[in-house]
């Protein structure tokens, strides 16, 4: 995320990681400056929006001249995760941490060339009805070629009114086709617990949108004959999130000691530590895939170089620097790449991701790397149980 972005609701914030406030979804309020340089250049900036609001062939309005300017700058950096927010946007980025928003079910990202790539589709959408896949790439949207825009200036083309239809055209390897769906309003069940057999539990997350770590929390606080077979925990596709989430995620499972550590300018090295006293015994298994990002890997390279878990699946998305939103006067915000994040073993995943313990093709289809998660949970079952053999 990020940037992957939830459709109708940007997502991400220190949002690691797809991330969060300082790494909680808090945002800074902007801070006046008062150097004659700062003041000299800011002059500069408004002298040339008058010129152009007051002279130019055509008119424009001065607060989308503020925002070409904003975008300006952040072109400037170089950084596809940095980006500007409407005050409305804004807004919408922050629902989105809640885990509500309005739209079609689909998660955004940009790729380097220009294109906005469906990071993940949201099970039970309209995207999802439509036959929308992860991996596929918007084309246009309401018939607005959508090549070069940024992911906000996407979902918010995506946005409107519940009950509303937008008609899209995605490119699906190289054929591509127009589908219309409805808008509606989601409450993102981004956490499933289902019972498999064997005393499997799967914990499926879709997204680390705010109350996920304790639900998963909740769900081993409950009878333990119900996973005696071990846990599967199903990340593919997900984006990410809150790094908070992230962090409490991880803490289920383990007693303590480091999840995560992050390097910010004029900070230095941070590390998020475990909330301890997790289930460190029971059998577990992160299956993950190519879109698997942002909060989501912080978990999974966690519990890996932790020893906590097997991981099942095919390398990471790569996403590896943390964002955080300021809020500007009017409302609208910048969001920064402040850092990088690091694993509990030090590695900087940023660009590489993660490479799974057991590898399962990405080509094979997604029932196979959950057989093959199955299978390596029913070997570490047997492995336990006294008296087995291996």
């Amino acid at each position: 995320m990020r940037r992957v972005l939830k459709v109708g609701a940007l997502t991400a914030a220190l949002v690691a990681a797809y991330g969060a406030g300082v790494l909680t979804g808090a945002s800074r309020a902007s801070q006046p400056t008062a150097t004659l340089a700062s003041a000299q250049r800011v002059s500069v900036i408004d002298e040339a929006a008058q010129r152009i609001a007051s002279e130019a062939e055509h008119p424009v309005d001065r607060s989308l001249l503020e925002r070409a300017a904003v975008e300006g700058m952040l072109k400037a950096l170089g950084d596809k995760w940095s980006n500007y927010y409407a005050p409305a946007e804004f807004a919408s980025f922050q629902d989105a941490l809640e885990g509500r928003y309005t739209g079609v079910g689909l998660w955004l990202r940009p790729l380097a060339d220009g294109r906005v790539e469906i990071g993940s589709v949201q099970p039970g959408s309209p995207a999802a009805a439509a036959g929308v896949l992860a991996g596929d790439v918007l084309v246009s949207v309401g018939g607005t070629a959508v090549l070069g825009r940024g992911v906000d200036d996407v979902a918010t083309l995506l946005q409107g009114p519940a009950g509303s239809k937008v008609s899209v055209v995605v490119d699906h390897l190289g054929a591509q086709r127009r589908v219309t769906m409805p808008r509606v309003d989601f409450t993102a069940a981004d956490l499933r617990i289902e019972r498999l057999k064997g005393s499997v539990m799967l914990i499926k997350i879709s997204a680390f949108t705010r109350g996920v770590g304790r639900g998963v929390r909740a769900a081993l606080a409950a009878d333990p004959s119900t996973y005696r077979g071990g846990i599967v925990l199903d990340m593919r596709g997900d984006p990410g999130g809150l790094l908070a989430e992230a962090v409490e995620v991880a803490s289920v499972f383990l007693d303590g000691g480091p999840v995560v550590s992050y390097d910010r300018r004029g900070y230095g090295r941070t590390t998020l530590d475990a909330l301890g006293h997790g289930d460190t015994t029971t059998p577990l298994v992160v299956l993950v895939d190519g879109q698997t990002a942002s909060a989501a890997e912080v978990v999974t390279a966690a519990l890996q170089d932790r020893n906590r878990a097997v991981v099942v699946g095919s390398r990471t998305f790569g996403k590896g620097s943390v964002q955080e939103p300021t809020r500007l006067s009017d409302g609208s915000a910048i969001e920064l790449t402040v850092g990088r994040y690091y694993t509990p073993d030090g590695r900087s995943i940023d660009g590489v991701g993660v490479l799974p313990d057991v590898l399962v093709p990405a080509t094979d289809p997604p029932a196979t790397a959950e057989r093959r998660a199955i299978e390596v949970l029913t070997e570490l079952v047997a492995a336990l149980t006294p008296g087995s053999r291996g």
